[in-house]
């Protein structure tokens, strides 16, 4: 481990070399972002601002990271999920002189120690994925919101519902615009990116053919859609849960079958979590898998899976081979846990495709801006999560569209001017 007292913490800064070749390839594939650090790094609209940020530590992250130094912020950075972190790129980014706080397989302990250490940087900003960082503040140090924090960004869905919990309370403490929610994050990022790291991290932990086989996917959201069409394309029988009436019918009517997880338990093969909420998968489950069924899961936590329930089940354990892990049950079956339990698009693969992240973070840096922006005008928003504006949203999608050589019609004015007149009829 290299370590410098308030500087950094990862596994092995000789590792810098090989992260620096994933950066300049996440690089070639986000030019938003890209165009973004160019135009911004005349300007340094970040000057004077410090951003403390919890979000994986990968190289589409790195390139983030680095536009933000380059528009002239001070940066700290952890990472937020013990599995994430890439250790190359996280030693990459301390060899150009960033603080990170970060390597692969740490603690619940070293991952709150690693936060509080972007904490001590007294940021003005907070960038977060899962909502730990805000909550950290919130929590232990609450008098950061009135003297240093002026706003904050949230990049997924539980953490964003997480934070409008706090809000609808009261109990937040500054504004956090939610990323998350906007449209060129949730349908590219959430249903594309999801769906191909999920089903890349499953193939990397278990080679399995996915053709043929039941295929269980908890949840039919942004997420779970992706998860659901991506199996589909590679062949298996898609099967779905839900809770929500209008969610299992869109899963219907799109040619899924829709059961319950105690009718699928027993003939599912895989299994893929991506809920947001605790308990999907429990003791009577594990209980009526098949045997040798897969399972692991895709949502920001670790609680969709009780894994406890599954070691009361137990006779043994053992890592079969990398992220895979056989549990043999007293009753002689078997079921295999990918990632422990947690989020198996980024445990055991590499994340999501450079290409959909190029708009998710493209989204967070105008996002930041635009706090920054407020605040130099002396502007405060109410303390609540914020959506990004549309027109933000049209504005990266047009940049996305002209980088990939695409071109779109625009209205007339006579067509404005039609939709616009409320007196048109018949």
């Amino acid at each position: 481990m290299d370590h410098k007292e308030g500087k950094y913490k990862v596994a092995d800064l000789k590792l810098a070399s090989e992260g620096q070749r994933l950066i300049e390839w996440a690089e070639s594939r986000m030019p938003v972002l890209m165009a973004l650090r160019e135009k911004y790094a005349k300007t340094k609209p970040f000057k004077g601002y410090r951003i403390a940020g919890c979000l994986h530590v990968t190289k589409e992250t790195a390139v983030l990271v680095k536009t933000f130094v380059a528009a002239g912020a001070e940066v700290s950075w952890s990472g937020c999920n013990p599995l994430s972190t890439n250790d190359a790129v996280a030693a990459a980014l301390v060899d150009e002189g960033i603080s990170v706080f970060a390597w692969h397989g740490l603690s619940v302990k070293e991952f709150y120690w690693c936060i509080e250490e972007t904490l001590k940087m007294h940021p003005n900003l907070t960038l977060d994925d899962g909502a730990d960082l805000i909550f950290t503040i919130h929590k232990d140090h609450p008098d950061f919101a009135g003297k240093f924090v002026i706003g904050g960004t949230e990049e997924t869905t539980t953490g964003v519902h997480r934070l409008r919990a706090m809000a609808a309370d009261g109990a937040l403490k500054y504004p956090v615009i939610a990323v998350n929610d906007a449209e060129t994050k949730w349908d590219f990022d959430n249903v594309y990116g999801t769906g191909q790291s999920t089903l890349d991290g499953i193939l990397r932990a278990t080679s399995v053919l996915l053709a043929g086989k039941n295929f269980v996917v908890a949840g039919y959201g942004h997420c779970g859609k992706g998860v659901a069409l991506r199996a589909k394309g590679l062949g298996a029988n898609v099967i779905v849960t839900e809770v929500k009436p209008t969610a299992a019918l869109k899963a219907t009517l799109e040619g899924f079958r829709v059961m319950k997880m105690d009718d699928a338990a027993k003939i599912g093969d895989i299994f893929v979590t991506a809920t947001g909420v605790r308990d999907v998968i429990v003791k009577r489950h594990f209980e009526s898998m098949k045997e040798g069924a897969i399972v692991c899961n895709t949502g920001h936590y670790d609680c969709e899976l009780n894994l406890n329930d599954l070691a009361r089940l137990m006779k043994s354990r053992r890592e079969i081979r990398d992220n895979n892990e056989e549990y043999v049950l007293k009753n002689k079956g078997r079921i295999y846990v990918l990632a422990q339990g947690r989020l198996v698009n980024l445990a055991a693969a590499e994340g999501h495709p450079s290409e959909v992240m190029d708009m998710s973070f493209a989204n967070q840096f105008m996002s930041q801006l635009r706090l920054v922006e407020f605040h130099k005008k002396g502007q405060k928003p109410e303390n609540t999560v914020h959506d990004i504006p549309p027109e933000q949203d049209q504005e990266i999608g047009l940049l996305k569209l002209s980088t990939m050589g695409i071109k779109i019609d625009k209205l007339t004015s006579a067509q404005e001017k039609y939709m616009n007149d409320y007196s048109s009829g018949t």
